[in-house]
């Protein structure tokens, strides 16, 4: 039904002639929360009922626990998470200027855990990282996300929306046309929201489990049937980067839930 619904959507949009629209005024922008159903946002809403938190708590532990040679947690350099993590996830993917480039959140952790624990980095999508991630994430909840502003930004911030706008795949479509041109109406029974991520890492009730933001946007990509990244290539970070200035000022949700 959902790729029945997904190729009803392109064409649609084909026989329309629909450009690109225009990126949603500010005041216009919605967070995913309000499109769900009442009794959803309550999962979101109550800690002793949002599955996500199950992830927060095993974060929480793996903050504390010594790993690598170094026999470091990440609690020795940063102590109480609760102060030392506040507004971090707020202003992710960063620029790190000994790569050169932007990288997310799970990369921070994976690089802190290279370069000062000396610990082997942590598989995407793994419990563990997602765990790190929420929990991170978690500390900036109810905070404004403000992006980074660096100036050695712009160009990657622009290559995600470049991203963002062109079609692509076999049903050539743009990350736009659904999620600018569409936005409030159904595909499969499901709404369409405006890709505003302020909740990931994420609890989809159609998985069952927690995922990354690169695991939502991986999903979308295929299902236009286009060609795939890898997780952590910098093309998805791109578009990251893109969608947090996408989201600038509207609050961190972490552990957030969705259908």
């Amino acid at each position: 039904m959902k790729l029945f619904g997904t190729i009803f959507l392109a064409a649609v949009l084909m026989a329309a002639g629909f450009a690109a629209a225009a990126e949603i005024p500010r005041n216009e922008r919605r967070s995913g929360y309000t499109f769900m159903a009442p009794d959803t946002q309550t999962i979101q809403d109550d800690d002793t009922a949002n599955p996500g938190m199950l992830w927060v708590l095993d974060g929480e532990s793996l903050w504390k626990r010594k790993a690598g040679a170094a026999g470091k947690s990440c609690s020795d350099c940063h102590s109480d998470a609760n102060t030392s993590m506040k507004g971090v996830a707020a202003r992710y993917p960063a620029f790190d200027k000994t790569l050169g480039r932007p990288i997310n959140l799970e990369q921070r952790i994976n690089l802190c855990r290279a370069r000062h624990q000396e610990a082997s980095p942590i598989a995407y999508e793994s419990r563990d990282l997602l765990a790190l991630t929420a929990f991170v994430a978690q500390q900036s909840r109810g905070m404004a996300i403000t992006p980074d502003t660096t100036a050695e930004l712009q160009p990657f911030v622009a290559k995600g929306r470049d991203f963002f706008m062109k079609r692509q795949g076999q049903l050539n479509l743009g990350c736009t046309n659904c999620h600018d041109d569409n936005w409030d109406k159904h595909l499969a029974g499901s709404a369409v929201t405006q890709a505003l991520p302020t909740g990931y890492p994420i609890y989809r009730l159609e998985w069952q489990s927690m995922g990354s933001l690169q695991r939502r946007l991986r999903n979308c990509i295929t299902g236009i049937r286009a060609q795939n990244y890898d997780y952590g290539s910098p093309e998805l970070v791109e578009l990251e980067l893109y969608l947090m200035s996408r989201a600038a000022g509207m609050p961190i949700e972490t552990p957030g839930v969705r259908p």
